[in-house]
């Protein structure tokens, strides 16, 4: 692991996003909330949150963190494809960065909605997985393309 005991403990903010793609019908299950599993999106932003306090375990030389907040957004878009873009906004105040743990909650939450609707739509596709914001540090504030 990186040594940041010398770096100065500061506000973190990190925003990532991405989106998975699927069959209309699909995308009607779950903004209906008739999928067989339940509650698509509830246990999809569960599951983010979840897996930002679990990025250390997942990925390797990743420095655990004290998040201080969490939020997962969903925006359903049915045109001109289905999909489910997945926002997530992670904070902390520390000596290392949010980066990883607002990827990793996006990714996982796109795999949970993968798993809750698989039964209905195999061919359903993750995209556009990236980092749109990141603020503090010594690197100081980034905005990526949107």
């Amino acid at each position: 692991m990186v040594d940041v005991g010398a770096k100065a403990a500061t506000h973190r903010l990190a925003v990532a996003t991405g989106c998975i793609q699927m069959q209309s019908a699909t995308w009607h299950l779950i903004a209906s909330g008739t999928a067989k599993k339940g509650d698509v999106l509830g246990i999809a932003r569960i599951a983010a949150i979840q897996a930002a306090k679990k990025t250390s375990d997942l990925i390797p030389l990743c420095h655990p963190l004290a998040l201080s907040r969490v939020a997962v957004s969903f925006e359903m878009q049915e045109a001109p494809v289905p999909q489910v873009q997945c926002t997530v906004t992670a904070e902390t105040v520390g000596p290392t960065g949010v980066e990883m743990e607002a990827l990793t909650a996006v990714q996982v939450a796109l795999l949970t909605i993968y798993d809750m609707c698989k039964a209905a739509d195999r061919g359903m596709v993750m995209t556009g997985v990236k980092l749109l914001e990141k603020q503090g540090g010594k690197s100081g504030h980034w905005v990526g393309e949107k």
